[in-house]
This record gives structure tokens, C-alpha cells and sequence, in this order.
């Protein structure tokens, strides 16, 4: 590759592609994940919800269910929704905090929105006749929305709110799952979804001395407003005196440090790796659009948007945002051969994080404070950001950056945080540190899954996960579960939950209607879908990479263990793994599914 120009800025694609090389090994260590440690022992205050009543109870339950579902966030609305669409009513949610929302529950941290179009993020927004306020909405109108789907939807009366799951038991003869909680319920349920999420454990950095600082301290999951003062719709007026540290500048800290700048007596904001911060663009949703829109909108709304972030091109981009914009390069489309289609895609994100660093020359003042800032990496190695006053952030005369030049904080002290040898002293320590991303599914559950035979998910899994479309596994009758892991990914990942939810529906209504009693997958369906993965992989369809900088979407960098590669995802094309649902379910022949009615099995 030559040199090419950017806005008559000239560039060097072999320049740059040593310096992200550089970028990335001062951010390499060993230790991988495992440089996080899980929010309990003497952080186990972290985890608890802040957001209800203390001394909740509530009579335990023993129920026989068609359905119980695990997760009360979209994937679990989601779920109870579309089987409520398909006529299964004896259903049950169960879900740890104290209302519907998941992430939108948890996540009241100050300056809190989607970074998603509203207009595609919320979803079922026909079904509920409610239209965002905003091109991008903020955490509490989210979290409003999905109190309305639980009204309009009639889930209140289903749910199982403040509750945890703690064992799950294939009975052989009863053909049912016992689930316990530790609410002493005894749930036994025909079908079982598990919708929990797949960023909801809080971790933090494992730190020398974490456990050492006297200063108060949470996770931007937890937000302390009885510390802060204020709310996520009014200002924090706690900090005029404090020094406030927050350890984290990824999408959650890219929202909150400019609420928090605004309001410290001194924000110091200890860096890692940058964020690639461009154009937000948020603004009020115009009403004569929203009365011309007509039935079907929103579906189509979000497969544009699917579609051109998946990497295909369309006439029309009916989003038009940051995210479109990464994606969309003519060139790229008119390539002669892959090879060529990949210079041409490196190239065209050479050009576009060109841009994002010009705008960080454009809008920050201090030039080393500038230079830090700077993201040397490929658009999709980390998750990109979009935000409108971060960056300005760090004009104020009381934000100081604190550049770790990506070793990450040194040390903790009684009374601060230590970078290169300096002490910070700080008030208030802030964890931006994000949620565990884990290629092991059973560990993400918080619970075992004991199926046929007794055997727990984890041993069935312990050489690496086989299944049928990332749902089902051989070993686990009537189990649904909504992951990555073999299954779909997406920058809207509520359009994936949504599709999911749509295909568990449709599979449990079926075999309610006609009495099939146990389904599972083949060993022959999950080495086929295993084969269509694989393919995939060899193809190259993925986010992140062994050549980004560190961070979860690459397992920090560190290369995964031999079986990790079968937690992989289905690959880059939304559209594409939706479209195989659909297909399948099209067929009308449960096909990969031994489906048993009485005692009898049966293979289509």
C-alpha cells in the first residue's frame, strides 16, 4: 500500500500499521482476563441492588410452567412477549433486580444512552405505539420503555422480581426442569429459556492494593447517587469538594466523565487505551417524520441498518450515523478479489480513524493531552464511542488525564491510585472497568444446568460447546438459551434477541400445540452447524482479531485455549444468521431436532 492523502493530509498506511503494532504490545500482558477479579468478598457490596426497599419477601412458589425464563432484561421481555403472541400463557420470569430492564436497570450511571439509533434499539416500538424522544435515548427513558412493554405485554403478573436462580435439573420422567431459587421457589417447567444477557456481571481490576483504598468507591453499575447527589436526570451536587478518580475510558466512562467533569472539584481520569470518539449528532425526534412513518417501519428500519453495518451495500443508509458511516466504502464493493477487498478495507479504516484522530487535534487543547488520546487501532478492534462533549471534557482546568500509556494504574494506595511512580490522591474512586466477557457460557450463568444423566453443562462443555444454532445441546432436553457462543452477533444486539426470541417461540408453540413432549438436537445437526461455523472463521467474519489492541472483543490479546475457538460467534453478517432461522423455520420440519411425544422419539 502507498501513501494516500486523508482531507490533504497525507498518511502512510505502513507507518501507520507499525505504529498500531506499537500501540498494541505496550498493551500485551500474560495474565488475559484473568488481570480482572469478580465483584464479591470485600466487594461483594458492589453487587447489591440499590434501587429497592431492604427486607423484600415474598411467599415461595411451586408451580408446574410450560415456560420459565431466565433474564428480565429485552432478551427475556422479548421472549415472553412472542410467546405470549403465540398463545403460551403459563410462563414465569425470573430476574434478579427489582424490575424489568436488565442493563437499563442496572445502568443509572450519569450521562447513561444508547449508543445505538433509538428508533432501532427499543425494541416492539409499534406493538407498545411509543416513539423515542430522541435520536438517541437516555438510560431512563429506555428503562421506562421496557416497564411499558412489561405493562402492554401483561408481564408484571408473571415475573419473579429480586429472585436468583440456583439449580436447574432435567427430570427424565417427569420431562420437566426443577429450578430452584433462592427465594425457596420450586418452579418445574416443560420449556426453560435462559435470556440472561451477556454483560451483566460487574468486574473490576485486579490491582495490587485494591482491597487497600479508604476512600468511598463503586461501579458505574452501581452509581452512588446518595454520595454524588443527584440523579440520572439532574445534576450531581455532591462533588463540588471532592477529587474524584474514575479508573476506565470505554463506553460507559465516555458518557459519564464529561457529567463528571462538570461537576468535580478535581476529575482525574486514568487511561488505558483511548476510545475512538466521533460525532454523536444527537437530537430531537422530528415529529412530521414519526407521523409519516407507516406500518412495518421499524423492521425495516433495523435491516438497513443490520445490512449496511453487515458490510453490504444499499442504495439507501436509513440511519445515517457513525456507525453506517464506518462501514459504508464504495471501493471496497468493486474489489476483483479478496485480496483486494481487504487492502481496500484497510485502507478505507486507516482513512476513517485518520479522521478520529483529527478530531481529537481539533477539539483538545493541550497537545500531549491530545496525543494521548488517540486511538491507534482498527474501527472494530473496540467497541467504537460516539459523544459530543467527551472530548471537550478535557479543556477543563480541573479533568486531568492520566495517561498509563496502556500498562494500566500501577498501584493503589489508603488514599489514592499510582501511575508511574505518582500518587493521585483521590475522595471517590469510580470503576469504568465494564462487565466480564467470557468465551465460557457456564461461567457467565452464575449457575449450574444439570441435564440428562445428571450432567452439568459445564462438563458437557468442557471440551468446547457443540450445539444447533447456538440454542440447543445434545444432553439438555427442552433447554433455549440465548448467547453468542455458536449464535449471532450484532452492533444492535437487540435485533439478534429479538430473532431468537421469535424462533424459541415459534419451536415452544409448536410442540405445545402438538404435543411434543421433548425436543433435542442430533449429534449429526450440531457437527453440521459446528461445520457452518467453522467455515465462517476460515472466512475471516469477525470482529476484533489477533491484530487489535487488547480488549474483550480478543480476549485481551491473549491467544484462547485450544477449545476456546468453538465459543466463537456465527460471524460478521447479522442478516445472514437471521435469515438461517428464518429459512429453518420456513421449512416446518424441526429439522436437527429429535422430537419426542409420549415415550416414543422420533427424528424428522
Amino acid at each position: 500500500m502507498t501513501a494516500t492523502k486523508q482531507e490533504g493530509r497525507a498518511f502512510s498506511p505502513e507507518a501507520l500499521k507499525e505504529k498500531y503494532r506499537l500501540e498494541r504490545e505496550k498493551r500485551l500482558r500474560p495474565d488475559g482476563n484473568t488481570q480482572y477479579i469478580p465483584v464479591k468478598g470485600v466487594f461483594a457490596d458492589f453487587d447489591k441492588d440499590p434501587y429497592v426497599e431492604p427486607g423484600f419477601m415474598r411467599p415461595a412458589l411451586a408451580e408446574q410452567l410450560d415456560v420459565l425464563i431466565v433474564g428480565g432484561g429485552f432478551g427475556g421481555m422479548l421472549s415472553a412477549a412472542r410467546l405470549r403472541q403465540a398463545g403460551v400463557d403459563a410462563i414465569r420470569i425470573v430476574e434478579k433486580g427489582g424490575d424489568f430492564g436488565g442493563t437499563w436497570y442496572w445502568n443509572r450511571y450519569p450521562g447513561a444512552a444508547c449508543d445505538v439509533e433509538s428508533y432501532i434499539y427499543l425494541p416492539l416500538l409499534e406493538e407498545t405505539g411509543y416513539m423515542p424522544t430522541e435520536k438517541y435515548a437516555r438510560a431512563p427513558e429506555i428503562f421506562a420503555h421496557c416497564q411499558r412493554i412489561g405493562r402492554h405485554f401483561q408481564l408484571y403478573e408473571k415475573a419473579l422480581f429480586q429472585t436468583l436462580v440456583q439449580s436447574m435439573d432435567w427430570d427424565e420422567d417427569a420431562r420437566r426442569w426443577n429450578v430452584t431459587t433462592d427465594r425457596g421457589d420450586r418452579l418445574a417447567a416443560r420449556f426453560v429459556i435462559i435470556a440472561g444477557g451477556i454483560l451483566h456481571k460487574a468486574k473490576l481490576p485486579g490491582i495490587p492494593g485494591i482491597e487497600t483504598f479508604k476512600g468511598h468507591c463503586f461501579h458505574t453499575s452501581r452509581w452512588d447517587y446518595a454520595y454524588t447527589g443527584g440523579s440520572p436526570t439532574s445534576r450531581m451536587t455532591r462533588l463540588g469538594d471532592k477529587r474524584v478518580g474514575i479508573i476506565g475510558t470505554g463506553a460507559t466512562a465516555v458518557q459519564a466523565i464529561p457529567q463528571l467533569g462538570a461537576v468535580s472539584q478535581q476529575l482525574y481520569v486514568f487511561q488505558r487505551t483511548p476510545s475512538s470518539v466521533g460525532v454523536r449528532g444527537n437530537r430531537p425526534t422530528d415529529e412530521a417524520w414519526a407521523k409519516s412513518l407507516q406500518a412495518g417501519w421499524q423492521q425495516d428500519r433495523i435491516r438497513n441498518f443490520s445490512a449496511i453495518v453487515s458490510g453490504r451495500a444499499l442504495p439507501v443508509d436509513m440511519v445515517q450515523d457513525g456507525w453506517t458511516y464506518i462501514f459504508q466504502d464504495g471501493a471496497t464493493q468493486q474489489a476483483r478479489t479478496p485480496e483486494e477487498a481487504v487492502e481496500l478495507r484497510q485502507l478505507a479504516d486507516y482513512r476513517k480513524m485518520e479522521e478520529i484522530r483529527a478530531r481529537v487535534d481539533a477539539i483538545v487543547s493541550d497537545a500531549a493531552t491530545a496525543e494521548a488520546l488517540k486511538p491507534y487501532y482498527n474501527p472494530m478492534c473496540k467497541r467504537p464511542c460516539f459523544h459530543d462533549e467527551y472530548l471537550e471534557t478535557f479543556n477543563r482546568p480541573n479533568v486531568q488525564l492520566v495517561d498509563t500509556e496502556g500498562k494500566g494504574v500501577e498501584r493503589m494506595t489508603p488514599r489514592g491510585v499510582v501511575v508511574k511512580g505518582e500518587e493521585y490522591p483521590v475522595d471517590c474512586l469510580i470503576y469504568a472497568s465494564g462487565f466480564e466477557v467470557s468465551g465460557d457460557y457456564t461461567r457467565m450463568l452464575g449457575f449450574d444446568i444439570r441435564g440428562r444423566d445428571g450432567t452439568s453443562l459445564r462438563e458437557s462443555w468442557a471440551d468446547g460447546p457443540a450445539t444447533l444454532h447456538g440454542m440447543h445441546s445434545r444432553g439438555f432436553p427442552n433447554l433455549l438459551m440465548f448467547t453468542t457462543t455458536q449464535s449471532g452477533w450484532a452492533i444492535n444486539f437487540v435485533h439478534i434477541l429479538d430473532e431468537q426470541s421469535q424462533h424459541a417461540a415459534y419451536i415452544i408453540g409448536r410442540c405445545l400445540k402438538q404435543g411434543v413432549e421433548v425436543i433435542e438436537p442430533s449429534a449429526q445437526a450440531q457437527q453440521q452447524w459446528w461445520d457452518v461455523i467453522l467455515s465462517r472463521l476460515r472466512m475471516g467474519i469477525s470482529f476484533g482479531g489477533a491484530d487489535c489492541t487488547p480488549g474483550y472483543y480478543n480476549n485481551e490479546g491473549v491467544s484462547p485455549g485450544p477449545n476456546a475457538i468453538r465459543y466463537a460467534t456465527f460471524g460478521g453478517d447479522t442478516l445472514a444468521f437471521i435469515d438461517v432461522l428464518r429459512a429453518w423455520r420456513q421449512g416446518d420440519g424441526l429439522v436437527g431436532l429429535e422430537l419426542s411425544q409420549g415415550k416414543v422419539a422420533s427424528k424428522p
